[in-house]
C-alpha cells in the first residue's frame, strides 16, 4: 500500500478538480529531497485512474495493478541515479499518443526531472504545449529554478514542504508499528523528510553509518593535516557516501552551535548529548560557526560537480583542530 503521510492536501485538490472535470494536464511536485514527491505522485496516480467512489480506493483492479506497477496505462522512470535523455522522451511520447488500454488516463511520472538532459527537456516541451486529451504528465523536481522556465510554465505547481516531527514519528507509529523511541529519533534526525525516515527503516546499515561518521568527525577534530587528507582521499571516492556523511555532519555541527550557545531548542543527534556537550564547552561560537558554513558549501559545490577530492581537502583543512 502506498500511505502519503502529511500531503495528504495534494491528494484531496487533485481528487475535488477531477470531480469538476479540470484535472491538469501538466502537474510538477517540488519540495526538498526525501520529503515525499514520488510517494505522493504514485497516489495522484492511483487516484487518476481509480474506479472506487473514494480515490484512491486501494481496493479495485486498477490501484492494485498500480501499486504492483504493472497498469499498462502509467509510465514511471523514478531512477535517481540515471541522467533522463531524449530517447526515453520518444519513447515516451510515442506510448502517450495511444489511447488508454484500461484507464481513464494515461499517465507519465518522470522523477527528478532536474536530471533530465537539456534535449529530453525539449523534446518534453513539446508535448506539454499540445498534449493529448487523455495524458497526464508528473514532474518531480526540487525546486522551479532547477527547470527550464518555459516546462514551468505549463505546469500547475504543488509544493510539498518538510513535515512537523511529531507527524512523523505518529505516521511511523502508525503505519509502520515503529516503537516511539526509534519513531522519534528518525523523525528527528528526518529533518522534515519523511522518505528519509522511511529509508532508514528499510536500510539497516543507514543509522550504523551515521554513527561511524559522527565519530569520524569527533577523531578528525583531534587529528593532525596528514591524517585529514587521508580521510579526504578515502571518503572522496564514494561521491553518494560523501554526501551522506557531509549531511551527518552538518547536523552535528549545528548541535555544537546550539549546545554552545546554551539553547532550549532540542538538538537533532539528541542521542548524541552525552558526546557532544563536553565539546561544545570547548569550542568557541567562532569555530563552529565557519565549519557549519564551509560544510554546507561542500556540499554545494558536490552538487555543482567540483572535484570531491579538492572539496574535501579544503573542508578538512579548515576544521578547527582541539
Amino acid at each position: 500500500m502506498t500511505t502519503v503521510i502529511g500531503h495528504e492536501w495534494v491528494i484531496a485538490q487533485l481528487n475535488q478538480q477531477q470531480e469538476q472535470g479540470r484535472v491538469p494536464q501538466s502537474i510538477l511536485l517540488v519540495g526538498p529531497p526525501n520529503v515525499g514527491k514520488s510517494t505522493v505522485a504514485r497516489q495522484v496516480m492511483q487516484s487518476l485512474n481509480c474506479q472506487g467512489d473514494i480515490k484512491p480506493c486501494q481496493n479495485c483492479l486498477a490501484c492494485r495493478k498500480t501499486l504492483h506497477g504493472n497498469h499498462p496505462d502509467l509510465f514511471i522512470f523514478d531512477h535517481e541515479e540515471q541522467t533522463l535523455k531524449i530517447e526515453t522522451i520518444r519513447e515516451l511520447q510515442h506510448s502517450l499518443a495511444l489511447s488508454p488500454v484500461e484507464g481513464r488516463y494515461r499517465v507519465a511520472l518522470l522523477t527528478h526531472f532536474d536530471k533530465a538532459t537539456l534535449g529530453a527537456a525539449n523534446a518534453l516541451l513539446k508535448t506539454l504545449e499540445e498534449p493529448p486529451p487523455q495524458v497526464i504528465i508528473m514532474l518531480t523536481a526540487p525546486d522551479t529554478n532547477s527547470l527550464l522556465a518555459t516546462i514551468v510554465s505549463r505546469c500547475q505547481i504543488l509544493t510539498l514542504r518538510p513535515l512537523p516531527q511529531a507527524e512523523i514519528s505518529q505516521g511511523l507509529q502508525t503505519h509502520w508499528q515503529v516503537a516511539l523511541d526509534q519513531a522519534d529519533l528518525l523523525a528527528q534526525l528526518a529533518g522534515g523528510r519523511v522518505g528519509w525516515a522511511l529509508r532508514a527503516l528499510q536500510d539497516e546499515h543507514l543509522l550504523t553509518r551515521r554513527r561511524e561518521r559522527l565519530q569520524d568527525l569527533l577523531t578528525l577534530l583531534a587529528a593532525n593535516r596528514v591524517d585529514r587528507m587521508n580521510y579526504a582521499a578515502k571518503l572522496s571516492q564514494d561521491v553518494a557516501l560523501l554526501k551522506e556523511t557531509l549531511v551527518f555532519w552538518i547536523t552535528m555541527s549545528r548541535d555544537l552551535m546550539l549546545l554552545q550557545a546554551g539553547c532550549q531548542t532540542e538538538i537533532i543527534n539528541f542521542d548524541w548529548r552525552e558526546q557532544l556537550q563536553p565539546l561544545a564547552r570547548r569550542l568557541t561560537i567562532n569555530q563552529i560557526k565557519p565549519m557549519v558554513t564551509e560544510l554546507r558549501q561542500t556540499l554545494i559545490n558536490l552538487d555543482r560537480n567540483v572535484n570531491p577530492r579538492l572539496s574535501m581537502d579544503v573542508a578538512l583543512l579548515k576544521l578547527p583542530r582541539l
